[in-house]
Order: structure tokens, then sequence, then C-alpha cells
């Protein structure tokens, strides 16, 4: 996990903002909600999923920022050839955390087309108290160690 501004976003949607008005509707498949959710699951191990009862086994890159007052704050996630588009495993419905302590979920999920093939997500998780932050970041934290992961600032 990285610290960092969502420049990278900015540029790739500036790069499809450039793209004919048919390259734009297939670039982005979007799913937006004004608030994340919460629901308490029995879970054994943490997974990202995209389709329930499918976990995704590509890794992210997560970049995280927070208010100054630490009330509130985002997660970004990009996922480069998700597991999701193999073998037509459905509708994605949203990004579902799961871990041990329940399930949280943002539709707010967005998926990049190349050449009218799918070739990336990006999905953003929105915290808006210090204990969603709080929770999301014991979910990282057990997400990282379940795959080998590292915590760096920049």
């Amino acid at each position: 996990m990285s610290v960092s501004t969502t420049a990278a976003f900015a540029t790739a949607r500036a790069s499809i903002s450039r793209a004919s008005p048919l390259a734009r509707r297939r670039a982005i498949v979007s799913r937006r909600a004004s608030e994340s959710r919460v629901v308490r699951v029995d879970a054994g191990t943490t997974s990202i999923q995209f389709v329930k009862g499918q976990n995704e086994t590509s890794v992210p890159e997560v970049r995280l920022t927070r208010s100054k007052d630490g009330t509130n704050g985002t997660a970004f996630f990009v996922f480069a050839e998700p597991d999701v588009f193999e073998n037509g495993q459905g509708d994605i419905t949203g990004m579902f955390l799961n871990d041990e302590e329940g399930e949280m979920s943002t539709v707010d999920v967005n998926a990049k087309f190349v050449n009218g093939k799918p070739s990336g997500i990006e999905a953003r998780y929105v915290m808006k108290t210090e204990s969603e932050w709080s929770r999301f970041m014991r979910f990282m934290e057990r997400y990282a160690e379940d795959n080998g992961l590292g915590f760096s600032k920049k």
C-alpha cells in the first residue's frame, strides 16, 4: 500500500475523455453510491470479491488519502488484469472486503477497457468516520499478512 494523491486516476480519466463516445461508454462501467455499508458475515480469511462468492486472486495497488483532522478518508484500489473477467464469472455488483469481522462494501467500481477488452478495475472505498478508518486499516493489515504485502509511505 502507498499513500499518494489521485494523479494516476486523473491521467487515466483524461485519456478516456479523449476517446470517442462509444469508446468512453465501453471504457467506464460504473456503479456509484453515496455511502458504503458494513454488514456482518461469517468469514474465516480475508478476501476481496467483485462477484459474491468469487475471491479475487490478483492483488491490488492501494492508495490511501485521509483528511488532516483524521475524520474521513478514501482508499483507491487498482487491479491490473483481475480474475473476475476470466471465464464469465458473473456481473460485477460491487467490491466486497471480507474478513473475520464481517464485510465492507462499495459499489464505486470502474472497469477499464483497452481496445474493447477488459484490462483492469479501479474501485474507491470512502470512510466517513474514524471508526470506519480503523476498521478498514484492520482489514488491510489482515489482507497484507495473508498476501505477503507491506506498507510504504510516500
